[in-house]
C-alpha cells in the first residue's frame, strides 16, 4: 500500500468551487488571429494531401497559438487542473471532416491523442444515443446523470458543438480538496483509499492501484466508482464493508454545495481537464426533438508532455491499444 500523505495539501491544485466561479483564470478565449492561425493549419493539412488522423504536428503549424497551448498545459499540470477555452469556430467545420483535423491538430500541440474504446476511435461523440437498459451502453452514451469520475488519460477536452435544451452542467472538482476534507474530517477511512484496488483497463487485463498517491509532492487521484465496483467482483474480491463506507463518505463529499465548480459550456467552448487532479461530471439534461439540435460534444484524450511522475504502483493510463495493432499481434 503507498505511504498515507497526512499533511493537508495546500497551493494552486486545492481550490473550492465557490472561491474560483469567478476567477477569470481558468477561462480563455481565443483571439480572431487564433482563430484565423488554426483555420490555415487545416487548410494547410489539406495540401499536403493528408486527413484525420494521419498527419502530425510538423503538418499543422500554429505559429502563435502553439505558445498558448503550451501554456494550458503547464496551468493544467501546476494551476488548477482545468481551463476553458473559448471560441473554437465550429460553425464552420460542422458535419465536415475538417474539424476533426483542427482538433485532432490542436490536440497534437499539447500532447499525443490516445484512443478512447476497443475500436479505435480518437475522437469519441458524446451524445444521448445508448439504453440505459443495456449494462454494456456506456453512462456518456445517455442523458443520465454522470457520477465524479477520471479518464484514463493524462488530460481529457470536451468540445461543445450543441448544449443540450435543459441540464447537462459540467460539474468539476478539486482531488486534492476532496482529499483534505475527507483527512479532516474522516482520517480513519482515508488509509483505505491508498490500497490497491481492481480497475478494469482498456480492453486488456486488470491491474491494480490505488485511488489517491502521493508521489514527489504531488497528489493523483484515479476514481471511477462503478467499474471499480464492477472490477472488484469480476476479480472475485467484493468490496468489503469498510470500502463502500470510505467510497460513500467521500461521495457525499463530492456532492456539497460550494465544492464543486459548474459551467454550462456553450458552442465552440472547449474543457481541458487533468485527470489526475479533477475530477469531472455532467448533470442529467433533456434533448431537443430536432436531431441536428441535440446534445453533441467531442471528446479527446491526451498524454501530454506536461504530466507527471507517477508512483510505481500507480500506473499510467494511456487510452486503449490500436485495434490494428493488436489483431496484427494475434495473427502473427
Amino acid at each position: 500500500m503507498s505511504v498515507v500523505h497526512t499533511n493537508l495539501i495546500e497551493g494552486s491544485t486545492t481550490w473550492k468551487g465557490s472561491d474560483i466561479l469567478n476567477d477569470p483564470s481558468w477561462t480563455k478565449l481565443l483571439t480572431m488571429d487564433e482563430v484565423e492561425e488554426l483555420k490555415e493549419a487545416v487548410s494547410e493539412v489539406k495540401s499536403y494531401g493528408l486527413s484525420f488522423p494521419n498527419f502530425t504536428k510538423d503538418n499543422f503549424h500554429l505559429p502563435t497559438l502553439s505558445e498558448k497551448l503550451s501554456r494550458i498545459g503547464h496551468e493544467l499540470e501546476n494551476g488548477l487542473g482545468f481551463v476553458l477555452l473559448k471560441g473554437i469556430p465550429v460553425d464552420e467545420y460542422e458535419n465536415n471532416s475538417d474539424l476533426s483535423i483542427l482538433y485532432f491538430g490542436m490536440g497534437l500541440h499539447m500532447g499525443q491523442p490516445v484512443r478512447q474504446n476497443p475500436k479505435g476511435d480518437l475522437i469519441g461523440t458524446v451524445m444521448n444515443v445508448g439504453d440505459l437498459s443495456n449494462p454494456q451502453t456506456r453512462v456518456y452514451e445517455t442523458n443520465a446523470y454522470l457520477p465524479y469520475h477520471s479518464d484514463p488519460t493524462d488530460v481529457v477536452g470536451l468540445l461543445c458543438i450543441h448544449p443540450a435544451k435543459t441540464g447537462g452542467v459540467s460539474s468539476l472538482i478539486s482531488a486534492t480538496t476532496l482529499h483534505n476534507e475527507m483527512l479532516k474530517r474522516y482520517p480513519e477511512y482515508l488509509s483505505v483509499l491508498y490500497r490497491p484496488m481492481w480497475y478494469p483497463h482498456a480492453a486488456s487485463e486488470p491491474c491494480q492501484a490505488p485511488i489517491f498517491s502521493y508521489h514527489s509532492d504531488k497528489l493523483s487521484c484515479r476514481y471511477m466508482r462503478q467499474y471499480l465496483e464492477l472490477s472488484q467482483n469480476d476479480m472475485g474480491t467484493p468490496l468489503s464493508q469498510v470500502e463502500l463506507k470510505a467510497f460513500d463518505l467521500m461521495d457525499s463529499i463530492m456532492n456539497e454545495d460550494g465544492i464543486r465548480v459548474d459551467m454550462m459550456m456553450q458552442r465552440g467552448d472547449l474543457q481541458l481537464v487533468n485527470n489526475y487532479t479533477v475530477l469531472h461530471s455532467r448533470t442529467n439534461f433533456e434533448d431537443y426533438q430536432e436531431s441536428n439540435l441535440r446534445r453533441k460534444k467531442l471528446r479527446l484524450w491526451l498524454n501530454t508532455t506536461e504530466a507527471r511522475k507517477l508512483e510505481y504502483n500507480f500506473p499510467g493510463r494511456h487510452g486503449f491499444p490500436n485495434p490494428e495493432i493488436s489483431e496484427t499481434n494475434s495473427v502473427s
